[in-house]
């Protein structure tokens, strides 16, 4: 599919029926050529009530919570089923409007199939627990679901961050309102087909897209809502966690990271290099959990250099529809802004003393393209080494002592996640406890899956997503107990 071949309008998904929004029309841009890709319906705060509306009479006539969980399974499993068996099409709608290669764009629908499996599969799993008080009491207790889930969706993987909330969210019989990322909606238009084909019931699940500040201030300050889940910036989570304590509602916030990884003398070397391809320049290296910092020993430093600073070279960089096959290839960056923010970043840590070993500029086309960076000379109080960039850019430390390597790594405002690489299982264990961020990696970045929960430390967030701990999440625990009458 090409961009002509996209339909010039998108509407949003409410109460079981297409829509247009309040607030009139977005557009939606091509990140790789930077061109007008098509129009999007732009949802209001009155588009809002209607969702949460449609949601809480779906939640309240207890359609999904009365079902057997084998029942509501099935039905969550078919949502990725359908998404599967179009994979050809949602592919390319978010390759172009997301900027990332074809064959990135493929594999996060997989993944985001592979939620709606995984958790479908749980459904009947979850089970309460009888608790002795003695002879004279029956005691247990129940899950529940929350009610209504308000998910506000980042842009970086517009379809996987749906999944593994929505998914979580129907196992567990609540309803779900969506707030689409602006920058790239359009595919959610194939979930909206997903839960019909599905079968859900109408309310189930309501797609909207609108402006942060707008429909998403009114969806996570809603009286309506039971459940916030987000994914984006610290200051946006911070103002979320405002708006829902107003109400005493619950957050699952993941607010990104400055993800360390540390390499030992001792490293497998070419099994670091694979690591780093994945780990900073898949997507661009617009990942919450992207590996932006590395932090080698000083016999191995320049040898690492070399290695990583070729394989930056190496990478073509151009327009993801043109990627169709899995290599060494990366796609643009969402937005104009995204793009000029990383490269303003390069330029600020070189002049205040770091090395650009290769890259830091934007490519001389209509894209919004960075090429692939490394860079050298990083002291740990630099900006470049504390901010966030979310883009395709590597900051090298050196250490000399594992104490400092250590130090280093949790010299941040973050935990989200981070990476030891060493062939000494003891030396990886010390380091594994030591280092503050929810998840560890050894010897492979983005080891793990669906299965393994997420989540971070410090300004990185709270709550928990992927695996079974998400699934509490969604419920509350009631306990109920019987004195038994003689």
């Amino acid at each position: 599919m090409q961009a002509q071949d996209l339909k010039p309008y998108w509407k949003n998904y409410i109460n079981g029926k297409f829509v247009d929004g309040g607030a009139g029309r977005l557009d939606v841009d091509n990140p790789g050529n930077g061109l007008k890709l098509a129009e999007q319906a732009l949802a209001n705060a009155n588009d809002v009530d209607q969702a949460v509306a449609a949601a809480r009479d779906c939640y309240d006539s207890h359609v999904l919570a009365d079902m057997r969980p084998v029942e509501r399974g099935r039905l969550v499993k078919k949502i990725g089923d359908y998404l599967l068996d179009n994979i050809d099409e949602i592919s390319s709608v978010l390759c172009l409007e997301a900027g990332k290669p074809y064959w990135e764009a493929y594999e996060e629908i997989a993944n985001s199939a592979r939620y709606f499996e995984y958790y479908g599969n749980q459904a009947e799993t979850l089970e309460g627990r009888s608790i002795p008080l003695g002879k004279n009491y029956y005691d247990f207790t129940v899950y529940e679901p929350r009610g209504v889930s308000a998910q506000i969706i980042p842009w970086n993987y517009p379809m996987e961050m749906t999944a593994r909330g929505l998914a979580a969210a129907l196992t567990t019989a609540n309803a779900v309102v969506i707030k689409t990322p602006e920058l790239d909606p359009l595919t959610h238009y194939y979930y909206a087909k997903a839960v019909e084909y599905a079968g859900l019931p109408d309310g189930a699940v309501n797609i909207i897209c609108g402006i942060g500040h707008d429909a998403g201030a009114a969806l996570a300050a809603h009286p309506g809502v039971d459940q916030i889940v987000f994914t984006g910036s610290v200051p946006t989570g911070i103002a979320i966690a405002r708006a829902a304590a107003q109400n005493i509602v619950p957050c699952i916030l993941e607010l990104g990271g400055k993800s360390a990884a540390i390499v030992h003398a001792d490293a497998n070397i070419d099994n670091l290099i694979e690591s780093v391809r994945w780990g900073i320049y898949y997507n661009a290296g617009q990942v919450c959990s992207a590996m932006s910092r590395m932090i080698v020993h000083d016999d191995i430093h320049d040898q690492v250099v070399e290695r990583v600073v070729s394989l930056a070279k190496s990478l073509t960089v151009s327009p993801g529809i043109e990627q169709r096959e899995a290599g060494l290839n990366m796609g643009a960056m969402i937005s104009e802004k995204q793009r000029d923010r990383a490269e303003r970043l390069v330029a600020e840590a070189r002049s205040n003393g770091a090395k650009i070993a290769t890259g830091g500029h934007r490519l001389n086309n209509n894209g919004y393209f960075l090429e692939p960076t490394v860079l050298t000379g990083i002291q740990r109080n630099m900006n470049i080494a504390q901010t966030e960039i979310f883009g395709p850019v590597l900051s090298v430390m050196k250490y000399s002592k594992d104490q400092d390597a250590i130090d280093i790594a949790n010299h941040s405002d973050y935990g989200l996640v981070g990476g030891v690489f060493t062939q000494d299982i003891d030396k990886a264990m010390q380091m594994a406890r030591q280092v503050r961020s929810g998840q560890i990696f050894v010897n492979e970045w983005y080891a793990g899956g669906v299965e393994t929960p997420f989540g971070g430390y410090k300004k990185s967030g709270y709550g928990r997503e992927k695996g079974r701990e998400a699934l509490m999440n969604y419920v509350q625990t009631k306990n109920i107990a019987i004195r038994i009458q003689h």
